[in-house]
């Protein structure tokens, strides 16, 4: 049996709207892949336990609340301080474009802004995560 790629998305934060996230889970699923959604208002701490409790391949972020310049970084400084930071991040939302080079620098490895089209979300999961 082939083994499938395991994707965790995740919202963090105190942001309320999960349409564009559970969009992205249905592509993924579609896609053939595991999918795991944590739900609304997740904390750093909820990501990365349920991102090692589930074994997961890839966490992937959305957030539309503009907080991703203290959550981000927080998420990935949990990864690394329980083992897991080999668990490849990306994220989507709503992020300007002058934050990405900061948050490719600590390590969020893509961003997918506004109109990135799931199949492009999809392609570069397939072509990036190893399994």
């Amino acid at each position: 049996m082939e083994k499938k790629i395991r994707v965790l998305i995740a919202k963090p934060g105190l942001d309320g709207h999960d349409r564009g996230a559970k969009v992205i889970c249905r592509a993924l699923r579609d896609a053939g892949m595991e999918v795991i959604y944590t739900g609304l208002r997740r904390t750093p701490e909820e990501i990365v336990n349920a991102a090692i409790q589930e074994d997961v391949d890839v966490i992937g972020l959305s957030i539309l609340s503009g907080a991703h310049n203290i959550l981000f970084p927080r998420i990935i400084d949990l990864l690394k301080e329980k083992g897991a930071a080999d668990i490849p991040v990306i994220a989507g939302g709503i992020i300007p474009d002058k934050d990405i080079p900061f948050l490719k620098q600590i390590g969020i490895k893509e961003i997918f802004l506004p109109g990135s089209s799931t199949t492009d979300i999809v392609h570069w999961i397939k072509e990036n995560i190893s399994i």
